[in-house]
This record gives structure tokens, C-alpha cells and sequence, in this order.
């Protein structure tokens, strides 16, 4: 990732800037997540907007503050979460493909909504893939670093053309959730499942990170044959809702630990997942539940 010669010198980063792609699934056996793009749908838009093949790498942002400097022209698309993007000091658009002139800064903003943006890069970052993926991994630490003031992104090569497309349209980011979730496989540890589920309507808390979100709310009640106990640690799936005995639930997303002793009282369905990851703190959320 680091070098003399790359696409994008980093000036800054803002929070966080991570390398994503598709994640390395398939090795939960290992106890490595997932991980990946958390808002799929925004991350698979920006490749296809500045002509990559599917599984290029590119950047997951927090809360924007990125500030890079292209090291020769480049074309690169901002999707996800709305916020003001720059190219060589000059208002430019988001969810189409920019060309970025050498020597010119690329900035992206603060999102007006949502927490996280793309930036796809014509070509792809040029991050050593481990396990096949390149993205960065905040639990087993896989992946490159997160991305830092003062490296040099490295971008693959690129044959082209840019599809033919202008700014596409985007879907407001709600500032009230409808996820849906499937009961189980442990909701027979709780008094009223669906009850305690659908019932509640739900906080997204300040502490959540790509490892999971807590939701602040009322704990499911738990069975009275249950108290005091807890369950032999089991395999754990993204979307997973883990309902602790002392506390509100937390609901594991792409970075989540693929083992836990609490009970899954249910998991969110995967199409859902994007609006999770976009959802900022005192967002809330109701659940529906399926089947």
C-alpha cells in the first residue's frame, strides 16, 4: 500500500479509511469473519460506475474527512452515505464517475446523512489480498492497515472505457429503521421472542463499529429455566442478534467473532444489513419478523 510511486498520496483521512472489497467468506472455520463492504449495494455501485470488474478494491470511509492527492490523472466514483465532494478545489458529484487531473486533491466531506461512503478507484487499490480478499479486517487484524496521513494508495491497471452513465440516483438514508429478522436459532431461551423483538423500538447506540451495533432498549426477557445460565460457545453469522443477559442486544455485522456464548434470539435479514451500516447513533429501529 505504501510506496514512492502510487495513485493517491493520503493527506488525510477523517476517523476511519479502511481498503475494502468483497470479504473473504468461507473461513469461519479458521475464526475469520467475513468481513468486507458493510453497505454492499454502495460499495459494488462505485466499481461498476468507473468500469472495475467485480471485487476491486477500493475504500470504506467513516464519517468522511478524506483528503487525497492524485499522483497522475485519475477516474473515481463517491457512493454511499450524501456528502460534499471537491476535485481540485471545485464542488464535484457524488454516484458518478470524476476525473481527478495529477496533482489535484480529491476531497470528501462530512455525509449530510448515513456514516459511511465509497471511493472506488478505476483499476482497483493494489493491496496485498490475504485469504483472497484485500479488505481490512478490524477483529483478526487481516488485511492492510487502516489507512493513514502519508501513504501512498497504489492503484491496479485499468483498460477502460468508463460506462456511459451520469450521476445515478440514490436512496435517502432513513433515520428510522424496518429490518427484518428470522426468529431463532436460540429464541426458545426467551419468554416472549417475537414479543421482545418487534415490541421495542429500538436506539442505535454511540459505541457500534464494523464488528456489530448495540441497540439500547429493554433486554428480551429471558425464560426463568435460563437464568443463570449460558451457552456453550457456537458458530455466529453476520446479521446475528445476540441478546446478552445483562444488557440491550447487539447485532454483528461483516467484522463480527465467528463464535459466542450468548443466545441468537434472532439474525436480520442480509438485504437489510446496508441500512444498518448507514445508520447513525439515536437512529431507530423496529424489527418485523419473518416466517
Amino acid at each position: 500500500m505504501t510506496g514512492q510511486d502510487g495513485g493517491f498520496e493520503v493527506l488525510a483521512t477523517g476517523p476511519q479509511a479502511l481498503v475494502t472489497d468483497r470479504g473473504r467468506p468461507g473461513f469461519a472455520h479458521l475464526g475469520v469473519p467475513p468481513s468486507g463492504s458493510l453497505d454492499r449495494p454502495s460499495y459494488e455501485l462505485g466499481n461498476r460506475l468507473v468500469g472495475n470488474g467485480s471485487g476491486a478494491a477500493g475504500l470504506e470511509l467513516l464519517g468522511g474527512g478524506l483528503r487525497l492527492r492524485a499522483r497522475g490523472a485519475r477516474i473515481v466514483a463517491v457512493t454511499g452515505a450524501p456528502a460534499p465532494v471537491r476535485a481540485g478545489g471545485r464542488p464535484a458529484a457524488s454516484h458518478t464517475a470524476l476525473r481527478v487531473p495529477d496533482g489535484a486533491v480529491l476531497e470528501i466531506g462530512t455525509p449530510v446523512a448515513g456514516l459511511r461512503m465509497y471511493l472506488a478507484v478505476a483499476g482497483g487499490l493494489a493491496a496485498e489480498p490475504e485469504l483472497g480478499s484485500r479488505s481490512t479486517d478490524v477483529l483478526s487484524g487481516l488485511g492492510p492497515d487502516p489507512v493513514a496521513a502519508g501513504d501512498v494508495l497504489q492503484v491496479g491497471p485499468w483498460a477502460g472505457p468508463v460506462p456511459p452513465a451520469g450521476p445515478v440516483p440514490f436512496p435517502a438514508v432513513p433515520t428510522q429503521l424496518r429490518l427484518r429478522v428470522r426468529p431463532g436459532p436460540r429464541d426458545d431461551w426467551f419468554t416472549d421472542p417475537r414479543a421482545a423483538l418487534t415490541g421495542p423500538v429500538w436506539t442505535v447506540s454511540p459505541t457500534g463499529n464494523r464488528i456489530g451495533v448495540r441497540l439500547d432498549g429493554p433486554p428480551p426477557p429471558r425464560r426463568t429455566s435460563t437464568l443463570g445460565r449460558e451457552l456453550p460457545s457456537e458458530g455466529m453469522v453476520t446479521g446475528a442478534v445476540q441478546a446478552p443477559p445483562d444488557g440491550p442486544p447487539v447485532v454483528f455485522l461483516a467484522d463480527h467473532p465467528t463464535t459466542g456464548g450468548y443466545p441468537v434470539i434472532g439474525v436480520v435479514d442480509d438485504a437489510d444489513l446496508p441500512l444498518l451500516a448507514q445508520a447513525a447513533p439515536a437512529s431507530t429501529v423496529r424489527f418485523t419478523v419473518l416466517g
